[in-house]
């Protein structure tokens, strides 16, 4: 991949001043974006590197090692991966992604903890009855949550690899759905997901008392045709696995992305998949 001009540190450096005027981020926020700023500067200190052959030296910058920094994620993603290949079953998987619509969005940044905590329940909900009523056998999942779209829009969603075997009755590991596309009929599991999921906010919101103030988008959600994405068997585990640590260690915005910076604005790419995932361009202006 190559190496662009622009970094995410560099917006950092030139636009944190005004974003903490106009935002007043928290501790958090800010000991994440001064992460980011001193990554591979003198700040975190370095070393020296010599090659074995021509004795040639170099300063080598240390890492802040923060899970948001565009820099820092390749070796947590070959590790993970790794580790995940060692003890995923040997068989194909089934890539399965969980969206929910943009009308719930605002019950998402009133509390994400309990939406995102409702979201993995719902998901989960969902594979294990369709595993049982499908092929009978209890199933097993790898989830991977994801809360942003590549436009930087809130675009919360769960992306699952579910292996194409379970445990039956007798706890007997069987294979399933070797002669189908799908893992499960897609409808069906949208209309189960749709239900599920707003079964549970519902009851929230009503023991918090905030069921009326948020019922209106209930009703729109319930209203719209929810579509879970059910991608055919991607292969054997190995394949898979390296297929999903592309999403494990992501980061909002790589450095890749960032085509421009000036004084008021950042203009980056971007991947419009309700366009057919054609390549687009946005520009993001500081208003002061």
């Amino acid at each position: 991949m190559r190496r662009g001009q622009f970094e995410v540190a560099h917006i950092i450096e030139r636009f944190l001043e005004p974003f903490k005027e106009q935002c007043n981020p928290n501790a958090f926020q800010l000991y994440t974006l001064n992460s980011l700023l001193r990554c591979r500067t003198s700040a975190l200190g370095g070393h020296v590197e010599r090659c074995d052959c021509c004795q040639k030296e170099r300063i080598s910058y240390n890492s802040c090692r923060n899970r948001h920094c565009p820099k820092c994620q390749a070796s947590n993603q070959m590790l993970w991966v790794d580790d995940c290949i060692t003890n995923t079953l040997k068989c194909s998987h089934f890539h399965v992604v969980f969206t929910v619509p943009e009308e719930l969005n605002a019950i998402a940044l009133h509390d994400s903890g309990l939406f995102y905590r409702r979201l993995f329940q719902a998901v989960w909900d969902v594979l294990q009855t369709f595993a049982y009523t499908h092929y009978g056998v209890e199933t097993g999942a790898i989830c991977i949550l994801h809360t942003w779209g590549q436009n930087l829009s809130l675009h919360p969603h769960v992306h699952c690899i579910v292996p194409a075997a379970g445990l039956d009755l007798h706890g007997k590991l069987k294979h399933v759905a070797s002669k189908r596309q799908f893992l499960f009929p897609v409808r069906q599991l949208s209309a189960a997901f749709r239900t599920s999921f707003l079964r549970r906010l519902k009851a929230d919101l009503k023991r918090s008392e905030l069921l009326d103030t948020f019922k209106p988008l209930l009703e729109k959600a319930w209203a719209r045709d929810w579509v879970v994405f059910c991608q055919p068997s991607l292969g054997n585990h190995t394949h898979i696995i390296g297929y999903l640590g592309q999403y494990t260690h992501r980061v909002a915005i790589s450095n890749e992305r960032i085509l421009s910076i000036d004084d008021q604005s950042v203009t980056f790419s971007y991947k419009d998949y309700a366009d057919n995932g054609k390549q687009k361009i946005m520009t993001c202006i500081n208003l002061k």
